[in-house]
Formats: C-alpha cells, structure tokens, sequence
C-alpha cells in the first residue's frame, strides 16, 4: 500500500470516521493518563528540581518549576479547570 493510497483512503468517508475514531481513542487516553500521572519532568531543569547558578559554581532552584522537578502537563490543568466549573456550577 502506498503512501498515496493511504491518503485517499483516508479522505474517503470510512477514513473520515477511521479518523475521528483514532482522535477519540488518542484524546481519551491522553486523558487517562493525565488522571493517572498528573505531573511531568520538568523541561527547562529535566526533572532534577535545580539549574547552574549563573557563575556556573552553585546551584540554584528552578524558577519554573520551583525546585520540584515536576510541572503540571496541560491536559489535567483542563481537567482540574473542567471540574472546578463543575464544582463551582452547583
């Protein structure tokens, strides 16, 4: 099959749904592991919680994640934003 095929295939309408099923299927996974595991290394420190000090000697806190090492991953903070509305609805 070749790439060219594939790309019809997937314009045609069983590919729109084959579509549409795969985002569900990925979106709701995603969600479920943003349920399971809230937190993610931090980027800018990989996760250690602490950068070089300027002078390149010392060590200093991360700014950006506060020195824990870990950074809220942006589908719970939608999560946690979906259930405050909820919450706050009643």
């Amino acid at each position: 099959m070749t790439a060219m095929s594939v790309l019809v295939a997937l314009v045609t309408a069983g590919g729109a749904l084959l579509l549409i099923t795969a985002a569900v299927v990925f979106g709701g996974g995603y969600l479920l592991t943003c349920r399971i595991w809230p937190f993610r290394a931090c980027g800018r420190c990989k996760g250690l919680g602490r950068l070089h000090a300027p002078n390149g000697k010392a060590w200093r806190d991360c700014p950006r994640c506060k020195g824990t090492g870990r950074r809220l991953r942006i589908g719970r903070r939608l999560w946690n934003h979906a259930e405050r509305t909820k919450r706050n609805a009643i």
